[in-house]
């Protein structure tokens, strides 16, 4: 979803109970709240992959949306080459990487190498992300480097991985509501947006099409301010060490990408969300 600090936050998943750990600010309901999908059973065929994510639209979006998300198509298309169906549900972030680390599900959508440690990551990206720092539109504050954030509210989503140096400070302050508040849930953007409008947090890191996806969608809230873009990476569907065929499955989807961009088909799904495929290599 940049969504190392997840160790952290999966133990404590584990320490309190096996629903994700609390929030430093309740994210409540929104509009465009998901609830937790139910994880495969034991009866779950062979032949469907179950991969898991929260919204983090354009890459992958509301499950059984008209559209869910570029990475959710990529996937359908390279499985469907050998037979496979996608079965994608939505859940919070920290929750898929706690399923899919117990081999609950198959894997996870959006992930950086941050993010899921351990994972079985295929070779070929299904996704590239640029990761910014975003601001209410009235903030002057300037970004640089990360001791600049020493005097703002930095708001986190749980378990999300956003940059090696900035994950490493998050890690540093998550008992200083000062400087470090972590929203949970379902579908925590739109929750994260309307702190920063009602300034009850300063600084907000998001991946760029992912706010530009947002602020299409509800343009009345009006545009956030960036403040600085901080890192940039390929974005994966990683899937768990605990299934017997995640290694075959992170291998099938690898051969599959490299089909789909062979035949100019990438660059014909991403066209339906706007964004162009050079962003995507």
């Amino acid at each position: 979803m940049f969504k190392p600090l997840v160790l952290f936050l999966l133990l404590l998943c584990t320490a309190c109970s096996p629903d994700d750990p609390p929030a430093a600010v309740p994210e409540g309901l929104t509009s465009d709240a998901v609830p937790a999908a139910q994880p495969s059973s034991p009866d779950t065929p062979e032949s469907v992959v179950v991969l898991a994510a929260d919204p983090w639209c354009p890459h992958n979006c509301v499950a059984g949306s008209e559209q869910e998300g570029y990475m959710v198509d990529i996937a359908r298309e390279a499985f469907a080459r050998v037979g496979l169906t996608v079965q994608y549900v939505n859940m919070s972030w920290a929750r898929a990487l706690y399923q899919a680390e117990a081999g609950e599900i198959d894997g996870v959508i959006g992930a950086f190498p941050g993010d899921a440690p351990g994972f079985l990551f295929p070779e070929k990206p299904a996704g590239h992300s640029r990761t910014e720092l975003f601001t209410h539109p009235d903030s002057t504050w300037v970004y640089s480097g990360i001791d600049s954030l020493r005097n703002q509210t930095l708001l986190a989503i749980n378990g999300y991985s956003y940059s090696p140096e900035l994950d490493a400070y998050i890690a540093a302050h998550l008992d200083d509501p000062e400087r470090v508040l972590v929203l949970s849930g379902p579908s925590p953007l739109s929750r994260a947006i309307q702190l920063i409008w009602e300034r009850r947090t300063d600084v907000f890191p998001e991946d760029r099409e992912v706010m530009n996806w947002a602020q299409r969608e509800h343009p009345s809230q009006g545009r956030l301010r960036s403040a600085a873009r901080i890192y940039e990476s390929p974005i994966y569907i990683a899937f768990s060490p605990q299934t017997p065929t995640g290694k075959k499955r992170a291998e099938q989807l690898s051969e599959g990408i490299r089909a789909l961009e062979a035949s100019g088909r990438i660059g014909q799904i991403m066209a339906r969300y706007g964004i162009d495929p050079p962003e995507f290599r």
